[in-house]
């Protein structure tokens, strides 16, 4: 019998689009004419519980409840008409379905509000910016918070709307608390979800089911799954994989995770699947075939990993086309968080993910997994390649928005795929993770932009070159301003991942990295930012050998489940916690352009330092570097069209010479350019080569000799007005 796939991601990830590990794998198995299906349960569920049908169900649960709800509570409880008569319209606008209600939620009067629109009247200046689209989808955004608050108040704890659980999956170093909730009657929630599996495994009737786990608040629901799966369907076979194993079970030996699962793969899916199905299949034909990758299971009672395949892992080029075809992308919800500008875009409309590269080109940073093969294996895909599966997916999606999901996406790569956009011709929107890595210049910044980046997101982490050089990081501050104002000046959004408590840190450290931050902003080179706590995970190399970075364990026991997140005691014994809400209050503040003049105290109730940092060190690293010079392999690229071209002759003192008029037509305005006949001839020949269109690209050095074949001193001519009026319309320099 031929193995049939059943592959899911359980409750719950992003609302607007869905997570892509189960793309990759479907399209993977696509090239290996495996049959495959696939299902986001994540959003299906949402779509169950938030629906009248849903919230009936929700609201009679609260009405049988004993307990006292709180006055919040109460008051959606009294409202319930209300929400039961506008859930199912609400839903139908935020997937897109539904425009015109825009008018009647903007109006305040349509939607009940509970305890989540308080924060309106703090909000109610960033409306100004927001057309009715957006200020309506904010509005639902905030009602269905309200239901939200409701179902963990009444329902079910566990309820969140991108986790569930999720506490029983964070640093769950025994299995003990989770496998004890399983032994518990399903909530509600849980009944839904059931529901939904159930129909799907009668009507798909898998051999194999594949449960992607990415994160801890996907955990729970995994097992419940599979726990339903196996009391009711034995012979179905089932796997987990994705994000959480990979960084969380590489050391598990509790032999009760095996009541739920047969199999726990790490790592690259593809290899340690098509292994799983060899062995199926070959257990079906009565012969056993005993080889796998990367995989944990049971034997004789005992937890045991084996990978004692011989078979290579794919090529990035080998691994197919992410294929979203099953999961219901008409149906996905955008929800707007205005309080951070990436996070809307994160939560606000739908994104076909793809990788440019496996793994990351740096791989150096103390704080991250470099040690584990999603970072440490990297293998970028040509440009081309990428290009095919962009057009492949907006064939299939009918979307041309991406996010290219890397760790850090190479600027060389970065660079061939954006001139690949531009000679194809397509019109795409994406963005992806960066290193604010001085490649990325002004010409680049604004070639990136042409070919449809909308924005980057990097980590600047703790803004001290100090921290930065203990990180290994390989940037300084002033080249991340440099950076970032290069991305800005071109039209690119830029976000940076903020960090605060590195080991040995200090708090005059904290506040000067604050300083920064805020010079950042109030220059107008960063437009969004997040700080994250520092957290040492157990694949880094401050996790590996904490003693290079000050730092102890609190102990070296190694947990039977989850094993990443490690507790430590840093050698300055300085507590890091009560920064948290100072920075990110500031940081609030600084994204909306406010309270830049506020004095770095004010953010805290306790007493700080003063800041170290210069009040223009940021403003001054900015002041324009003088240097001209461009390398002779430098590409050079022209982005304009073709110009119109006039002769006419110039006379004065009874001497004449003929000159040329190029009129070029860029998007946004007309402008000229004059130069005399010889130049202007061979200039209008040379963009026409140069021009992004054409597959060959032309080096600066190639460029020189041609000119200087035909006329003399390319150097006077590149420095000269005509030339840089090009430069400002599309002549970069790569």
């Amino acid at each position: 019998m031929k193995t049939k796939l059943f592959i899911i991601t359980p409750p719950f990830t992003q609302l607007n689009t869905p997570y892509p590990a189960t793309a990759y794998i479907k399209g993977f198995l696509n090239t290996k004419n495996i049959e495959s299906v696939q299902a986001d349960l994540g959003i299906e569920v949402i779509l169950e519980l938030f629906s009248n049908e849903g919230l009936q169900n929700v609201f009679a649960i609260a009405t049988a409840r004993t307990q006292k709800l709180t006055p919040n509570s109460q008051r959606i409880q009294a409202l319930q008409d209300e929400y039961l008569k506008t859930i199912d319209p609400v839903i139908a606008f935020l997937q897109g379905k539904n425009p015109t209600l825009a008018l009647q939620i903007c109006q305040e009067d349509f939607l009940p509000e509970a305890s989540r629109f308080a924060q309106l009247e703090e909000l109610d200046w960033a409306f100004g910016t927001m057309g009715t689209q957006d200020k309506a989808k904010h509005l639902a955004t905030l009602y269905l918070e309200d239901i939200s608050d409701f179902i963990v108040e009444c329902v079910d704890a566990n309820f969140g709307f991108s986790r569930y659980a999720e506490r029983l999956g964070r640093s769950a170093n025994s299995f003990d608390e989770l496998y004890e909730a399983l032994q518990q009657e399903p909530t509600y929630i849980d009944t839904v979800l059931l529901s939904i599996l159930k129909e799907k495994i009668e009507t798909i009737k898998p051999t194999l089911f594949l449960i992607s786990v990415p994160f801890p608040g996907n955990l729970y629901a995994a097992f419940r799954s599979a726990q339903w799966v196996k009391k009711h369907y034995p012979n179905i076979k089932i796997s987990m994989g994705g994000g959480f194993p990979n960084t969380e079970l590489r050391s598990l030996s509790d032999a009760r995770v095996f009541e739920f699962f047969d199999f726990i793969t790490l790592d690259d899916g593809e290899m340690p699947i098509e292994e799983l199905i060899s062995n199926i299949e070959s257990r079906n034909f009565g012969t056993d075939y005993n080889s796998y990758k990367r995989t944990f299971l049971l034997e004789d009672g005992k937890v045991v990993y084996k990978n004692n395949s011989l078979k290579h892992d794919y090529k990035q080029s080998q691994v197919g086309t992410p294929d979203y075809s099953d999961l219901f992308l008409d149906k996905y919800i955008s929800v707007i968080e205005i309080v951070n500008p990436m996070h809307r875009m994160w939560s606000d409309g739908r994104w076909n993910k793809l990788t440019m590269a496996h793994g990351c080109y740096w791989g150096k940073c103390t704080f991250c997994d470099i040690s584990l093969d999603y970072i440490k294996i990297y293998e970028p895909v040509a440009a081309n390649l990428l290009c095919d599966r962009m057009e492949e997916m907006i064939a299939q999606t009918g979307e041309n928005g991406f996010h290219f999901v890397d760790e850090a996406a190479p600027p060389a790569l970065m660079r061939a795929l954006a001139l690949e956009i531009l000679r194809r011709k397509i019109a795409v929107t994406w963005w992806t993770n960066i290193r604010f890595e001085k490649s990325f210049t002004k010409d680049l910044c604004l070639l990136l932009k042409a070919s449809g980046c909308i924005a980057v997101s990097g980590g600047l982490e703790v803004a001290s070159d100090r921290l930065l050089k203990l990180i290994d990081k390989g940037v300084t501050v002033e080249q991340v301003a440099k950076v970032t104002r290069n991305f800005t000046e071109a039209g690119v959004m830029v976000h940076s991942y903020l960090m605060y408590g590195y080991p040995t840190q200090t708090i005059q450290e904290t506040i000067d990295s604050l300083e920064m931050v805020r010079q950042l902003f109030e220059v107008g080179v960063l437009q969004s930012g997040f700080w994250h706590q520092f957290a040492m995970t157990a694949h880094s190399p401050v996790g590996l050998y904490p003693e290079k970075f000050g730092v102890t364990k609190e102990t070296e026991i190694i947990g039977t489940f989850a094993n990443n997140d490690i507790n430590y005691t840093d050698a300055t014994g300085i507590d890091h916690d009560k920064f948290s809400f100072g920075l990110k209050k500031s940081l609030f503040n600084f994204m909306h352009g406010i309270c830049f003049d506020y004095e770095l105290q004010d953010w805290f109730e306790f007493k700080i330092p003063k800041t170290k940092i210069s009040p223009d060190f940021i403003f001054d690293a900015l002041q324009e570097d003088n240097d001209f010079s461009v390398k002779p392999t430098a590409k050079i690229v022209w982005l304009g069209g073709k110009p119109f071209v006039e002769h006419f002759t110039k006379s004065k003192k009874g001497n004449s010479w003929e000159l040329m008029t190029l009129l070029f037509h860029d998007k946004k305005e007309s402008f000229s350019i004059q130069t005399n006949k010889r130049e202007g001839e061979w200039l209008v020949e040379m963009l026409q080569k140069i021009a992004v269109s054409n597959s060959k690209t032309h080096s600066f050095q190639e460029i020189k000799i041609d000119f200087e074949s035909y006329l003399e001193d390319f150097e006077l001519f590149w420095y000269s007005k005509p030339i840089k009026t090009l430069r400002e319309y599309g002549l970069l320099v790569l």
